[in-house]
């Protein structure tokens, strides 16, 4: 009995023992798992207020940019103050133990590093860059009584400088966040934000680029000349229209003179022709070596301008050290920023009129002598203009803007350090050999031998389509082609030599230039299927198809495509200006890695 009593009691030692054990790993676990809710809590907490403080930030980045652009300066400090202010709480809310725990967590670890890389780069931009943007004196990058101030031009380099190293250096960072893994609310903030700062690099890369280059394109250390091109959008070319009217314009310590004025019928044919590019040669044989109205049947403006310098020094026994195209469209917002402009021989200019006047009205009115002139001074009117008038600068540098960003306004430097700066920028015109994103070229050349480009109405379409086993991706491009022209009534030097056979149908020549690194897959004409002639140039595969549209009619052009080796969601247009705007579209995908 003795023996059963003790080991009773053994056991119940035991018992109370492990119930103990069992308690206090309870308790523990209790405590820890309080602990983890309360820290989980603290950091959804700190999230919920970062996301706040990022809604209000990018409000007020959105008030800061129409106080620059309005010029209210004093408005725009209290706007910085009120943007830095939130940027900082919420860079303030992303940072500490718990979040610092959070973002080693095992699910939602990548996702709370994602905004805290987002908070930092709205500070940073806030307290780095947004400053320096706003101290920018626009007034010194527009002409004072027919002269740049160049001294104070190189002041604003240094500020738009500064402000470019601190966007580019966000922009890098922002790039190297993963983003597979992430909820799609960050996601989609992240790939939000990407974008902006995207396109906010062009700007202030752009602006450091001109404050950097204008001194010396604008004769600070020697006087320089340039060929000013005015592209005919209504006889269209793959840059935008041929290269009708010139002009030379002379620049000394920032001050520019128009001091010639003539046009590409002057130089003739050239025989024998210049020498072009094996791929230009491949695609339209000698014509762009031979006549200058031919030289920018390529897209990439520097081989055209480089082609139709050479031409103008055979023809001159001069040289320039640059070529500077524009377009009708160019001349219109640029009107509508410095007021109406007379033109001797024509009627007055204005914003609104300027396009119709100069591709319509000319050729009703004007036989082909005084059309070349007036396109001419039409131009150096213009120019004189903008050089003498006191012109808003906030209106002017928008039209400028809009400009470039609409591939109107190109310029080509014949020295190779200063090409070299513009080559990635819009101002450029140049057709690169790589993409980023895939892009797909629609390139146009009149074929009727006409003035009818005015009546053509353009739309693209681009979706992009499945990935495949081998890294590239499939892409469908519509593009179609509409006829605004008249049947009946035009002029003469209108209809010009009527290709087509009708006068009044519109021959163009479609050039579908293919991602670098991608191929041109088949193509139909209205459904049906069509052969195209193809070559290379850049690294793209080059499909060329003859569309006739006679007036009010509309023809559709179906292309497949593949990219390179990229498996991006998205794709790019790149289109030659029109007298009227494109309408396009872009239908992206998921990225393939997703």
């Amino acid at each position: 009995m003795a023996e059963t009593a003790g080991s009773n009691r053994r056991r119940a030692q035991a018992r109370r023992r492990k119930r103990a054990r069992v308690r206090r790993a309870l308790l523990a676990s209790l405590v820890a798992g309080s602990l983890l809710l309360l820290g989980v809590g603290w950091v959804a907490f700190q999230g919920w207020q970062a996301r706040a403080h990022l809604v209000n930030a990018a409000g007020l980045a959105r008030q800061l940019s129409a106080d620059v652009v309005g010029g209210d300066v004093d408005r725009g400090q209290r706007t910085l103050a009120a943007l830095q202010e939130q940027s900082a709480k919420a860079r303030a809310s992303t940072t500490g133990p718990g979040w610092w725990l959070g973002q080693r967590a095992p699910w939602a670890g990548d996702d709370l590093a994602a905004v805290r890389e987002i908070a930092t780069a709205v500070d940073d931009l806030a307290r780095k860059a947004f400053p320096s943007l706003l101290r920018t004196d626009l007034a010194s990058l527009v002409p004072k009584e027919g002269r740049l101030d160049l001294g104070r031009l190189r002041a604003v380099s240094a500020e738009i400088g500064a402000a470019d190293e601190v966007v580019r250096a966000t922009r890098t960072r922002l790039a190297a966040v993963p983003q597979d893994t992430l909820v799609s609310q960050v996601r989609q903030a992240l790939t939000d934000l990407r974008g902006e700062m995207d396109r906010l690099a062009n700007l202030t890369g752009a602006a450091r680029q001109g404050a950097a280059l204008l001194p010396p394109l604008l004769g600070a250390d020697g006087v320089r000349s340039y060929l000013l091109l005015s592209q005919n959008l209504a006889e269209l070319r793959a840059t935008g229209g041929m290269f009708g009217a010139y002009a030379v314009l002379r620049a000394e310590n920032g001050q520019i003179r128009m001091v010639r004025q003539g046009t590409s019928a002057e130089f003739g044919r050239f025989d024998p022709p210049l020498s072009v590019p094996a791929p230009v040669r491949a695609l339209w044989g000698e014509l762009p070596g031979a006549y200058p109205a031919d030289v920018n049947l390529v897209p990439d403006f520097p081989t055209a301008a480089a082609l139709y310098r050479e031409m103008y020094q055979r023809h001159t026994g001069a040289s320039v050290d640059g070529v500077l195209a524009v377009d009708p469209v160019v001349l219109s917002y640029l009107l509508a920023a410095i007021g109406p402009v007379a033109v001797p021989g024509g009627p007055t200019l204005t914003g609104d009129r300027a396009v119709r006047a100069l591709l319509s009205d000319a050729y009703r009115d004007l036989d082909g002598q005084q059309q070349d002139a007036y396109y001419a001074a039409s131009a150096g009117a213009v120019f004189d203009a903008l050089f003498a008038r006191k012109v808003d600068p906030r209106a002017l540098l928008s039209a400028f803007d809009r400009s470039i960003a609409e591939r109107r306004l190109l310029f080509w430097s014949a020295r190779s350090e200063e090409q070299g700066m513009l080559r990635e920028s819009r101002l450029s015109g140049a057709l690169p050999e790589t993409d980023a994103v895939p892009t797909v070229g629609i390139f146009l050349n009149d074929g009727s031998g006409a003035k009818l480009g005015y009546y053509l109405r353009p739309a693209a379409t681009l979706t992009v389509g499945q990935c495949r086993t081998d890294g590239r991706r499939q892409l469908q491009l519509r593009f179609t082609l509409r006829s605004a022209a008249p049947a009946a009534g035009l002029s003469t030097s209108v209809l010009g030599l009527g290709k087509a056979g009708d006068p009044y149908t519109i021959r163009t020549l479609i050039s579908v230039y293919s991602p670098a690194g991608g191929t041109v897959v088949d193509g139909k004409l209205d459904g049906r299927a069509i052969g195209l002639g193809s070559a290379y140039d850049r690294r793209r595969q080059v499909a060329v198809a003859n569309v006739e549209v006679p007036p009010g009619r509309t023809r559709t052009l179906d292309v497949g495509l593949l990219t390179g080796k990229n498996g991006a969601g998205t794709a790019e247009l790149r289109l030659t200006p029109t007298a009227t705007p494109w309408t396009t579209q872009v239908v992206t995908a998921p990225s393939c890695e997703q």
